[in-house]
């Protein structure tokens, strides 16, 4: 009996026999599963790129608005000095800007509804002293040209004439809801910018949080003297305009003086395009005034780029003109206009990031 009791434990004890083999590697390392993550993996990277590209124009437009914000904060701060609230301070200054949108759309848009109306009016005149010509009377005999104008202007011209205005007309309204909905987060992001800069320094790690916080603050502060550089060099563009179009006595001399001022935001292009505009709107009603004014863009463009430019600019942006003009063509080129006016403020902010972080750190090694 003891001999049987003690040979029990063996039995128990035997290792398992395994009738199938073996066990294979975890699931988890076989190509298999490794292939599907992957896959898994491109799909999402894709549906987040397509999500990207569907919403940048939202994107965008949160940018420039936040931009708008960084860039107008200086004149709140400066407000907040003289003893106002935060809040009066960005009611001030909103309101500065909506006047100002106000005024662009008074001074402009009378004008060019005049010279359509005028234009339309006199669109008869013009077909009665075409049909007295003696050359289109024979022509119009010969291969009834009238009647086939006629033709071409009620059956073609006139509904393509039609869906036209019809695009237009929802173009401006497109236009003018995303000015308002510009206008409202550019009023959210003034009222709540220091909450946003103090919630993202909590997410950086304690040992860094306060110089992180004065090389954003430097940042921000370049973003603002920007803006606000770039606004005051426009407006000296359009009030020297303006002087010199009403001494010349072009037509709608605020119009277009305006619309220097406002294409003299775009970097690079933007005075050579309203010097443009401004130059054939003269040259349409006097070749002398023309001339003129083409003559005064070529110098004043000359003096803008060599001695407004550089002093207004040279305590905001501190970064070389070779820098600026090869960051103003790559942002103009990702993101058009918008690209070209974020592309400078960004550019300065890489090279304060370079100059505080990225030197130190290699003259340490």
């Amino acid at each position: 009996m003891s001999a049987e009791v003690k040979s029990a434990p063996a039995e128990v004890h035997s290792p398992p026999t395994r009738p199938y083999g073996l066990p294979g590697k975890p699931l988890s390392q076989g190509p298999f599963l490794f292939g599907l993550v992957g896959g898994l993996g491109v799909l999402t990277a894709i549906g987040l790129a397509q999500m990207v590209v569907s919403l940048l124009n939202v994107i965008i437009l949160v940018v420039v608005a936040m931009f708008l914000a960084v860039g107008l904060n200086p004149a709140v701060e400066a407000l907040q000095r003289r003893r106002l609230s935060r809040q009066w301070a960005i009611s001030i200054v909103f309101a500065g800007v909506i006047v100002a949108f106000v005024l662009f759309g008074l001074a402009v848009v009378p004008p060019v509804s005049q010279q359509l109306s005028d234009f339309v009016g006199a669109v008869p005149g013009y077909v009665t002293e075409l049909s007295r010509h003696p050359m289109l009377r024979q022509l119009d005999a010969n291969y009834q040209l009238l009647p086939q104008l006629g033709k071409f202007v009620t059956g073609t011209l006139g509904p393509s004439l039609a869906t036209g205005v019809v695009g237009a007309g929802l173009v401006v309204l497109e236009g003018a809801f995303t000015t308002v909905t510009l206008l409202v987060l550019m009023l959210y992001f003034l009222g709540s910018l220091q909450t946003i800069k103090d919630y993202l320094l909590r997410l950086v790690p304690s040992s860094r949080r306060e110089r992180t916080g004065a090389i954003t603050e430097e940042v921000l502060k370049g973003i603002g003297g920007y803006v606000a550089g770039n606004i005051f060099i426009s407006l000296i563009a359009g009030v020297v305009t303006w002087i010199f179009l009403s001494i010349v006595g072009v037509q709608y001399a605020l119009a277009l003086a305006l619309i220097v001022a406002l294409t003299d935001l775009i970097p690079l292009v933007g005075a050579t395009i309203g010097a443009a505009v401004v130059t054939g709107v003269a040259l349409l009603g006097s070749l002398p005034a023309g001339i003129a004014c083409a003559i005064f863009f070529v110098i004043y463009q000359q003096v803008e780029n060599y001695l407004i430019y550089p002093r207004v600019m040279k305590r905001s942006v501190d970064v070389t003109p070779a820098v600026t003009v090869i960051a103003a063509l790559f942002g103009g080129a990702l993101l058009g206009i918008v690209g070209a006016l974020l592309a400078i403020p960004v550019a300065a902010a890489i090279a304060l990031i370079i100059r505080e972080i990225v030197i130190p750190r290699q003259a340490q090694r």
